[in-house]
């Protein structure tokens, strides 16, 4: 697994949203924007960070930030996640793992005592370039939104 660091280029991707919509990583240039994997749609810690985001919205626009959540979830499983939580952001349904793999976060994991291979829950920081200024790792679920704005 090949996950891309701080001064890599952001991939281009074309991957639908919870909506149907198509979004490209070329709709961002020009802007600072934030893509946020998780592992599962409706999951305690997806959900907790998900909201988290969501609850600081506002501030994260302040700073200049648009966001991106992606998971392997459907466009219907999506979808319902940001209704039932109302996220303003989009979801993008990344189901091939385009984004996932392009990105570098499918891999091994360990829960539970058991492994298997998974989305890593990590969100990358670009810049108006597309070059990527800050990747976190150890992504605080409910305090996410103060790990990026820090």
């Amino acid at each position: 697994m090949k996950t891309l660091k701080v001064g890599d280029k952001a991939p281009d991707f074309k991957v639908n949203d919870e909506d149907g919509n198509s979004i490209s990583s070329k709709g961002y240039k020009g802007k600072k924007w934030v893509v946020f994997f998780y592992p599962k749609a409706n999951t305690p810690g997806c959900t907790a960070e998900a909201c988290n985001l969501r609850d600081n919205y506002k501030e994260l626009q302040k700073e200049g930030y648009e966001l991106l959540g992606v998971s392997a979830d459907s466009e219907k499983r999506q979808k319902n996640f940001r209704e039932k939580y109302n996220f303003p952001f989009p979801l993008l349904a990344d189901e091939n793992k385009e984004v996932i793999n392009a990105f570098g976060v499918w891999g091994p994991k360990k829960f539970m005592g058991r492994e298997f291979d998974g989305i890593h829950r990590k969100t990358f920081i670009i810049d108006e370039n597309g070059i990527i200024t800050r990747v976190i790792d150890k992504v605080k679920t409910k305090d996410h939104a103060a790990q990026i704005l820090d």
